[in-house]
């Protein structure tokens, strides 16, 4: 069982500190990129959200709730999947430039 210990490096996660034995591959986007990915979905969400609402409370007369709730959740899932893919495409070409240009295969 001494074998099998957490931390014995089987894995990588020995904590060590050593480059080598890393479980994140060499080449990808720091953190950073990713935090700032995040967050640019989660405000493009909100923006969204806010466009929507306002359209459809500017274009709707009387008892809207439902319609102004729907108006509200589609601009936020609509502009969130939109810059989630932009996001995402932008996060493959900065891996792909860190590599040098080399395709995994």
């Amino acid at each position: 069982m001494a074998d099998d210990a957490p931390g014995d490096g089987a894995n990588g996660a020995n904590g060590s500190g050593d480059p080598d034995d890393s479980l994140v591959p060499a080449g990808l986007p720091s953190r950073g990129a990713y935090v700032l990915a995040f967050l640019s979905v989660v405000l493009a969400g909100a923006f969204g959200g806010i466009i929507g609402y306002g359209l459809v409370d500017v274009g709707c007369s009387g008892d809207c709730g439902l319609a102004v709730v729907a108006g509200l959740a589609v601009g936020a899932i609509s502009a969130a999947v939109g810059v989630g893919i932009v996001a995402v495409l932008v996060l493959r070409a900065m891996a792909e430039w860190q590599r040098g240009g080399k395709r995994a295969r």
